[in-house]
């Protein structure tokens, strides 16, 4: 393992691993312990007791955060001509059909989200295996497959965004950067962490959410407490 760095140190030095903080604090203190050149992301980590091999206890969904994620969204939008208009006129950076197919099977993948039409999904399907990795392929259940692209643009530019409980039964998303006001990290947080709350599968028993992180580029985790998301910030 590397040795730490001065500024790691005094970073590191500054988080106590054994308290658990309210929201405010944290979001306060995600601040103080970055260190980067370039302002980072704030990331969200829930940790639920969920099994995601059983479909029944499967954890997904779309939120709008309120300040955005501060990060310049790309969208592909993929339709037929008579939808084109509409989407570039809702700030969509990429519109077509079969050449940007044909260039994503040649290995383009330059785009954070691809919003599409149900007429065309049976094109999309091709190259579904590139898509589906990379968090890429549209799905009705995130609103980004629909005949209405120019609203489906704005709300991803706005700051929507869609999760998907992993492996380790984690549920993860960036809420901002750091050069964000703490009352915005809070803001973001506290609509995500709700509409996780929300989802929580009628199958399960025992404990939902284990535990809450929030961290940034390169900082320590800072441990939140749960309870301080249900008090007013």
């Amino acid at each position: 393992m590397s040795k730490l760095t001065k500024n790691q140190k005094l970073v590191y030095a500054k988080v106590d691993d054994h308290k658990q903080y309210k929201l405010m604090d944290a979001c306060n203190l995600v601040k103080e312990v970055t260190f980067t050149k370039f302002d980072s992301s704030v990331d969200i980590a829930v940790r639920l007791g969920v099994d995601p091999r059983k479909a029944n206890q499967m954890v997904r969904g779309v939120v709008t955060l309120p300040h955005g994620t501060g990060k310049a969204v790309r969208v592909l939008v993929l339709c037929t001509p008579d939808k084109e208009a509409e989407a570039k006129e809702a700030g969509a950076d990429f519109v077509g059909l079969d050449d940007f197919i044909e260039k994503i099977k040649g290995g383009w993948t330059d785009v954070d989200v691809i919003v599409c039409t149900p007429s065309v999904m049976a094109k999309i399907g091709a190259i579904g295996r590139i898509l589906g990795p990379r968090g890429l392929m549209p799905n009705p259940k995130t609103g980004t497959v629909t005949m209405e692209v120019g609203n489906a643009v704005k709300e991803v530019k706005a700051g929507k965004i869609d999760f998907k409980v992993d492996k380790q039964g984690i549920v993860h998303a960036a809420i901002g950067k750091v050069s964000f006001a703490p009352e915005q990290l809070a803001e973001n947080a506290h609509e995500f962490f709700n509409t996780v709350m929300k989802l929580k599968p009628q199958a399960l028993k025992g404990t939902y959410v284990k535990s809450i992180f929030l961290s940034s580029t390169m900082s320590p985790g800072i441990n939140i407490d749960s309870k301080s998301f249900s008090a007013a910030e």
